[in-house]
């Protein structure tokens, strides 16, 4: 691994542009700390190539390399650099209630969202069936609509997720919210989560690591 200026070992995140792993680049941007980044090419086949298996053995992003090892899994990343960032205040590490809030929010993007929206492009995880597959694909509009009206109406408390104070929850968020349209849903139906999403459209962070995809 490289080392950054200040002599400690620099984080490498492997991303696929416009994935998942647009909210660990987003924490890593914030944080303010240096980094290097590795953009896979799946159109290629790269996530399964040996090189980078050898890194993630799952062949997926994100992956971020640290001094310690390597770090796979959205909610564990982003927890692991609010924790190592704390003066970026990433996350409310001084309050149980709500760094456990944060968790819940987090892991219900990982386990519920994200997975209704892989049905629309990954069915073969489930079956091997054509007419699943298809049926599976049919259902995201309808999925991804159920979730996000949850996410508005009892996750949601505005105007971050969390409330007042921005965190890597934000971030997650938005990451998801921008597949929408792809999924044939329509952001507008969420006033909150549109509203949101504007704000992290017009933040510099946000525009820096988007034009950098």
């Amino acid at each position: 691994m490289a080392e950054s200026i200040s002599g400690r070992p620099m984080l490498k995140l492997y991303y696929t542009p416009n994935s998942c792993a647009v909210a660990t680049h987003l924490a890593l941007e914030h944080s303010g700390s240096a980094y290097q980044v590795h953009k896979l090419d799946f159109s290629k086949g790269e996530q399964r190539s040996p090189e980078y298996l050898a890194v993630n053995p799952k062949g997926r992003v994100p992956a971020l390399i640290t001094e310690h090892g390597v770090l796979t899994e959205n909610p564990a990343i982003l927890t692991y650099l609010a924790q190592r960032f704390p003066a970026a205040k990433m996350m409310p590490l001084d309050d149980l209630w709500q760094f456990a809030q944060a968790q819940a929010f987090n892991s219900y993007l990982a386990s519920t969202v994200h997975v209704a929206h892989a049905h629309r492009y990954r069915g073969a995880r489930w079956s091997d069936d054509a007419a699943a597959i298809e049926s599976m694909r049919i259902k995201v509009p309808q999925t991804m609509k159920a979730c996000f009206n949850q996410i508005e109406n009892d996750f949601f408390k505005g105007p971050f997720v969390l409330g007042d104070d921005y965190s890597v929850c934000d971030m997650y968020l938005f990451t998801i919210t921008q597949w929408l349209e792809a999924d044939e849903v329509d952001v507008n139906w969420f006033p909150k989560v549109a509203a949101h999403r504007r704000w992290m459209l017009a933040n510099p962070v946000v525009q820096k690591v988007l034009q950098s995809q």
